[in-house]
């Protein structure tokens, strides 16, 4: 075989490799909730941060401000996530700085479903959601490490997704205003956390509204932790 043919060999066989260790990151570890609301979009997450079997981090942060009206939730492999997550940024910040507004959720989806699908062959390990608010209302995209993008009205990722869904599912419905949602998100993350051993130790929840980004903070978790305490 020739020096060339051993090298597409090899590039081919990396790639499967790649390909193979992507599929098995999308489907260990975490829990990532989304719902779109009538008046914005909340997101939440869990903050465990596993390794295998080995929990590296209790308070990891997995939902992420990318500007005024936009926020993501991430999963996968940490550093891929953070660099999807760093380069939306600078994006929108040049966006903003050009043309004199903030970029709209769903290009701001497209530039990340851009990138991940431009690395396809040397996927980056990171699926993603997408949510925010601007002057078309609230949106949420789910986009995975091929690029692959979704719209979706609430959505559940991670693990302990199948947990979540029992309480979305249930629970959910179009239109429902973010004052309500907040809690039914929190409940979910809450649920996969006794459910699904990658999912737990505690939980981020943050509102995206006309107002702009916004985290709950510790007095408000500890309220819902105390609403949903359960003998389970």
């Amino acid at each position: 075989m020739s020096v060339l043919g051993r090298f597409v060999g090899m590039s081919r066989d990396f790639s499967e490799e790649r390909r193979k260790t992507a599929g098995a990151a999308m489907y260990h570890g975490t829990t990532t909730v989304g719902l779109v609301c009538s008046d914005g979009v909340v997101l939440a997450t869990d903050t465990r941060v596993t390794a295998g079997g080995f929990i590296a981090h209790k308070r990891g942060k997995k939902l992420l401000k990318v500007d005024e009206n936009i926020a993501m939730t991430i999963s996968g492999g940490v550093a891929d996530a953070q660099n999807v997550v760093d380069t939306l940024r600078y994006y929108c910040n040049l966006y903003r700085m050009e043309k004199g507004r903030m970029m709209s959720v769903k290009a701001a989806a497209q530039v990340v479903s851009n990138m991940l699908f431009s690395s396809r062959y040397y996927p980056y390990i990171a699926d993603v959601l997408v949510g925010g608010v601007d002057k078309t209302g609230g949106w949420l995209f789910n986009v995975d490490f091929f690029g692959s993008i979704n719209q979706e009205k609430f959505i559940a990722t991670g693990s302990g997704s199948p947990v979540a869904y029992g309480i979305l599912e249930a629970e959910f419905k179009e239109g429902m205003t973010t004052a309500k949602a907040y809690p039914l998100a929190a409940k979910a993350i809450i649920s996969a956390t006794r459910r699904n051993v990658a999912t737990g130790d505690h939980f981020d929840v943050a509102i995206l509204d006309e107002e702009g980004f916004r985290e709950l903070t510790e007095a408000e978790k500890d309220r819902l932790l105390a609403q949903f305490a359960t003998n389970n």
